[in-house]
């Protein structure tokens, strides 16, 4: 009797390059749930490049399957460019916001040691509560989440993952990668963008 192999898990990062057309994002979302892939993360943002919007979107998947999805993102009309990255291959961030109660903070830690070790600062001081803000990755900014606890943590929110891949080639190459290797078919590439991008993408 074979013994089949678990599928091993692990957490991707796929960004995807694209005008900014009404409903891509619910379109995008919706190969994610057909499928039942639990999104962990998703950020929206302009890009460097004008009118180009980036999305950042991070799942616990197997390789295969984030290599289904992005061929599937790359098929939606007005994507331009798709791709995954390990996180050994990005340098990503989150930012996190913490209301703490002044009197508690005041009188029990010192504010001075707490931004030096934690990388926070205060960006709100009123008499009722104090706004800390740091940025970091998900186990430093739940580190600061269980330090704020026993001092009466009112509230804390997290912003989705933003990342950018170690590598020095930058994204007008990656487009003309994928221009040589696909045919120049419009079923194959889904918008007429991609037709005209060397008029676009001209710097």
């Amino acid at each position: 009797m074979t013994t089949q192999l678990p599928i091993m898990k692990q957490e991707f990062t796929i960004t995807v390059h694209s005008e900014n057309h009404i409903g891509l994002l619910n379109r995008i979302a919706i190969i994610f749930s057909r499928r039942k892939i639990n999104i962990e993360s998703l950020n929206t943002s302009p890009s460097e490049i004008p009118g180009i919007h980036r999305f950042t979107i991070v799942i616990n998947e197997s390789e295969d399957v984030v290599s289904k999805l992005v061929r599937q993102i790359e098929k939606q009309v007005g994507v331009l460019k798709a791709r995954f990255n390990t996180n050994e291959e990005i340098v990503w961030q989150e930012l996190a916001l913490y209301k703490v109660s002044t009197d508690e903070i005041a009188e029990k830690i010192k504010v001075e040691r707490l931004l030096r070790e934690y990388g926070a600062r205060a960006v709100v001081i009123r008499k009722d509560y104090t706004i800390f803000e740091t940025s970091g990755h998900r186990e430093e900014t739940d580190r600061l989440v269980r330090f704020f606890e026993p001092y009466g943590l009112i509230e804390f929110v997290r912003s989705a993952r933003v990342a950018i891949t170690k590598a020095s080639r930058g994204f007008h190459d990656k487009l003309k990668e994928f221009e040589q290797a696909e045919p120049k078919t419009e079923e194959v590439v889904g918008n007429e963008f991609l037709n005209q991008s060397d008029e676009i993408f001209t710097m």
